[in-house]
């Protein structure tokens, strides 16, 4: 089986799973839980979130500890936004101000990207995910000193300055206020869709193949004229477009948002989405967030202990999925598979061989 085929059969397997699922969730909608119904817009979310990171270290090979402040970008922009032409505009359509705020999101997000990784991505390693990490509590301070308002079609913004004219959309460390709930279960699976698309096609263009190849080796890539600062941007300005929208899409699914909900821990729970999921797997983040995000609803009736226990089974996921004997049983029931498939194979290349042997006199 070829490279071509192999990414083929991977691109139709990811996009199928996600199609399944979301069938599955919208025909049991009625017979959940109200508790699982609230999980399933944050599922979305996350997923691009870990989707989008991935791309940065799975694939770009940096470790960026600062992704949760791109979602906090994406998040207030999009909340103010959609207040803006609410309150502003009279827009009542909710779907168009959703797609509006998902846009400015992840543009909001996408300048943040370039402005930061100008300066950040020509710093390698340790030094990188330090810079990151201080970028995301910078943004989430920042935020708490924000304050927006929309005063007739006019968008007012201050920087401490609770005082504002018009009516408020953020309010300093109290967050957005009024916040209109209009994030839908469908506007996060087309987001999902959109995300892989966007992943999946550049991790097999041209440009994806130069960003993995100043991954594995940033001297080789150099010597042959690849500009890895250029192609190290690409990919980082991508995952924060992306997670832009998706903190846009978080945003508007709370009546209230604060900016204390997106400190670094969360930065640290989507990275471990892509730890989990295997590095540089896209599949991999898709299952590894959604079942990472339900497990701790999903163990609530052990009450007190439930993190207890999601703690022990992230660790033994972890063990299990990382060392040398379990990936050595996977190896195993891969190479079964290869090896039954090369004897069907041949079995059906011998067939035709007999029956054009047949034919002749």
């Amino acid at each position: 089986m070829n490279a071509k085929r192999k990414k083929l059969i991977y691109n139709s397997v990811t996009f199928g799973i996600v199609i399944l699922a979301y069938v599955l969730c919208s025909s049991l909608y009625g017979s959940m839980s109200r508790s699982l119904r609230g999980q399933l817009i944050p599922i979305c979310c996350w997923i691009v979130m870990a989707v989008s990171l991935n791309l940065v270290v799975g694939i770009s090979g940096e470790l960026s500890l600062g992704h949760a402040g791109f979602m906090s970008l994406g998040a207030f922009s999009g909340i103010v936004v959609s207040g803006w032409m609410l309150n502003g505009f009279q827009m009542e359509n909710e779907i168009l101000r959703l797609v509006i705020a998902m846009a400015a999101g992840g543009l909001v997000a996408g300048i943040f990207g370039v402005l930061i990784g100008i300066p950040v991505l020509r710093l390698r390693g340790d030094y990188l995910a330090i810079v990151t990490l201080a970028f995301g509590e910078i943004i989430r301070n920042v935020m708490n000193c924000v304050y927006a308002s929309v005063e007739g079609k006019r968008l007012v913004l201050g920087f401490l300055n609770p005082s504002l004219p018009g009516k408020l959309l953020l309010n300093g460390p109290n967050g957005a206020v009024s916040v209109g709930k209009i994030a839908t279960f469908g506007a996060g699976f087309i987001l999902i869709l959109v995300t892989l698309t966007v992943v999946l096609n550049l991790i097999n263009s041209r440009t994806g193949r130069a960003i993995m190849a100043t991954r594995d080796n940033r001297i080789a890539a150099e010597s042959v004229g690849i500009n890895v600062t250029k192609y190290k941007m690409i990919a980082f300005v991508t995952a924060a477009v992306l997670a832009g929208m998706a903190g846009a899409l978080y945003g508007l699914n709370y009546s209230t948002l604060i900016p204390g909900k997106f400190k670094f821990d969360q930065s640290i729970n989507v990275l471990v989405f892509v730890v989990l999921g295997g590095i540089g797997n896209t599949l991999g983040s898709v299952i590894s967030a959604t079942v990472l995000t339900m497990l701790p609803e999903l163990l609530r009736e052990f009450s007190d202990y439930r993190m207890l226990v999601y703690a022990l089974l992230l660790i033994a996921m972890m063990l299990i999925t990382n060392t040398p004997a379990s990936r050595a049983v996977l190896n195993n029931v891969k190479g079964m598979f290869r090896r039954r498939n090369l004897h069907q194979t041949v079995q059906a290349t011998q067939g035709t061989g007999k029956e054009k042997g047949g034919r002749q006199p």
